[in-house]
């Protein structure tokens, strides 16, 4: 009888062990986990106080508009594909223009031609200006362009 107390003691220690050792290991990869995502925040909120940018030279006509996007910041602009034309058409309507390098697709945007750069091709550095044209079904008086980190500029046309 001696035996079995002490074989169920030995099998109760084991099993505090390896339970602690579970809580322990899930502890320190929930604190690593949210550390990595701590700094990941840190570092999106940082470049997004680096980002800038300014919208001038605006031109326009019925079926699209252009305008010079400027960028002001210290960080290359190119997620192109994550940026956004919200566009206030004269009747009221909002919509939303998505990137594609297609010309005149009504409901998008695009660069007709990029500047001639041989440092960072197709990406907008910080001191250059590239012109953004918006093709549109009927007139705009009101557009906001926003990059994929959130900074957005706008202006009446």
């Amino acid at each position: 009888m001696a035996a079995a107390e002490i074989i169920g003691t030995a099998i109760g220690v084991m099993l505090l062990i390896i339970v602690a050792y579970i809580l322990t290991g899930t502890t320190l990869i929930t604190a690593e986990t949210m550390a990595n995502a701590q700094k990941d925040l840190t570092l999106r909120q940082e470049t997004q106080l680096r980002t800038g940018f300014s919208i001038s030279t605006i031109s326009g006509k019925q079926t699209y508009f252009t305008y010079l996007i400027t960028n002001d910041g210290a960080e290359i602009i190119s997620d192109f594909a994550h940026m956004n034309v919200l566009v206030r058409t004269s009747d009221g309507v909002y919509h939303q223009c998505n990137y594609n390098a297609t010309p005149d697709i009504s409901g998008t945007w695009y660069f007709p031609n990029y500047y001639t750069d041989s440092i960072h091709p197709h990406e907008l550095d910080p001191g250059e200006a590239f012109q953004v044209r918006v093709t549109i079904s009927s007139w705009a008086n009101w557009f906001q362009m926003t990059t994929g980190n959130g900074v957005y500029d706008s202006s009446v046309i």
